[in-house]
């Protein structure tokens, strides 16, 4: 790019940037980060190689346009995590200061936000279920390990906990209104009477959870899993099991009247006496399943 050649004259500039052609002017590219690599390349200090008329960079072109915008205007585009961390790299390598720390702002701005960041840790849980009533309303617990514990009548509603381990423990009576609990894990957690009305559970593991009782209306099933799990009488009216995995759950004399259930596998489940009133069983698998007694009137089939 630099090298022998002629002094680039204060006028347009065309790049040609790994295939991409751009056109700009010496000025875009020297005022905004005149430390930069193209601000010292147009500088007027050093010669230019040209081809045609255009400056070649090797780069790859797809996020010039923003490294320009950036140049021109000062902002930096909305983009998903990933495309930040390409624009990050092209602005590293043209040594573009201002736009790299306009970046990692962002990025952590978005950490702050996305509910990755737990409020409370687990001994601090521990001393607070120690207290007669225990309310963790709209808090952020995601990701903690609360595996094991006692953690019966307490309330989570409202509360964000994506990802955090409550495997074994005991929540016989807990409150998860409207909480978002997408992948988290309630594998042989005890959650018998528990208030799941609303609930996100998306991608959460249920296997071998007992949920007698439990009222899960319209809560957000899809794609997890309740293996073996144990729902005898549990509410699930309007719940969306799309792609749930039922295999083998006991679902005897559970209300499930237009429940989605879809794609979901209920191979071997115990249905039996279960209220399936208008509930969507297309494309689920039901070998081995026992309906004997169960309501399926208007169900989809």
């Amino acid at each position: 790019m630099m090298g022998s050649g002629v002094p680039w004259p204060p006028s347009q500039v065309l790049l040609n940037v790994g295939g991409k052609k751009y056109a700009t002017t010496v000025d875009t590219l020297t005022q905004r980060e005149p430390e930069s690599m193209l601000g010292a390349m147009f500088s007027g200090r050093h010669t230019v190689s040209t081809d045609d008329g255009m400056i070649f960079i090797d780069r790859d072109g797809k996020h010039f346009r923003h490294i320009l915008n950036w140049l021109r205007d000062g902002i930096i585009p909305t983009l998903q995590d990933s495309e930040y961390q390409e624009l990050l790299r092209e602005a590293e390598y043209y040594q573009l200061l201002g736009l790299v720390d306009n970046i990692n702002t962002s990025l952590n701005k978005r950490k702050d936000n996305d509910g990755s960041v737990a409020e409370l840790s687990r001994t601090e849980i521990i001393k607070c279920i120690q207290s007669d009533r225990v309310r963790f309303r709209g808090v952020n617990l995601s990701g903690l390990d609360l595996s094991k514990l006692d953690l019966s009548f307490v309330d989570f509603s409202y509360s964000c906990i994506r990802k955090t381990n409550f495997s074994r423990a005991n929540l016989q009576k807990a409150k998860f209104g409207d909480a978002e609990a997408e992948d988290s894990i309630f594998q042989d957690a005890i959650l018998r009477e528990c208030e799941l009305i609303g609930a996100n559970l998306h991608g959460a593991l249920l296997d071998r959870a007992n949920l007698q009782s439990a009222n899960l209306q319209d809560a957000c099933l899809t794609g997890c899993s309740l293996y073996e799990a144990d729902l005898r009488s549990a509410h699930l009216q309007s719940a969306k099991l799309t792609g749930a995995n039922l295999k083998g759950a006991n679902l005897e004399g559970a209300n499930l009247k237009g429940a989605k259930l879809n794609s979901a596998n209920l191979q071997g489940a115990n249905l039996q006496r279960a209220y399936l009133r208008e509930v969507d069983l297309r494309d689920s698998k039901l070998d081995g399943a026992k309906l004997g007694g169960a309501n399926l009137l208007g169900a989809i089939r």
